[in-house]
């Protein structure tokens, strides 16, 4: 998709993080070739409905170290991926990230976190699921609730957004992934 080729593109080109651009990996969580990548990125978990084998493979993934990026998705979407998300890891909770965390930090400064959403103009709030519910401990999955990074990378050469709203959402993803890969 565009979206993820344009994506890639940026951090093969900005960093040392080799991305594979010709082509995709879609995976269910209960895959076991899952396992081979250390981030995962859902668009629209609002919707999301795991099966029972995929929220234990999802629970699996993120117990030995994996990390998910929720992203693309809005208003009410929130309570279907909340209950989702307790499937998976029952004791979990969705925690406001700010920005004194380190992921903000991680290759780029992140001086605010005044976003909204591209189509709908929704304050963005971010929240992480940490391990044992400890905002000292490892992140193990970034919720952008309010947002859709992806709808910015996949029209960034279009003009469809402002260029530094699509900057300001490659810089996030470009976080995301080198503190996935170095924590």
């Amino acid at each position: 998709n565009r979206a993820e080729r344009h994506f890639t593109k940026i951090l093969s080109e900005l960093s040392t993080v080799n991305s594979r651009m010709d082509a995709s990996n879609i995976l269910a969580f209960d895959d076991p070739e899952l396992g081979k990548y250390p981030v995962a990125y859902v668009s629209e978990p609002g919707f999301w409905n795991p099966t029972e084998e995929e929220a234990a493979g999802a629970r699996a993934y993120l117990q030995k170290g994996g990390f998910i990026i929720f992203d693309d998705f809005a208003r009410n979407d929130i309570f279907n991926h909340e209950s989702q998300l307790r499937r998976v890891l029952p004791e979990a909770r969705m925690l406001p990230i700010g920005l004194e965390h380190p992921i903000w930090d991680s290759f780029y400064r992140i001086e605010s976190l005044d976003y909204y959403h591209p189509l709908m103009g929704l304050k963005s709030i971010f929240f992480g699921i940490f391990e044992n519910n400890d905002p000292t401990k490892r992140l193990m999955a970034v919720i952008n609730y309010n947002n859709d990074i992806g709808e910015y990378w996949e029209f960034s050469d279009t003009g469809f957004f402002p260029i530094d709203l699509s900057n300001e959402a490659y810089k996030i993803g470009v976080n995301y992934i080198v503190y996935a890969l170095t924590r």
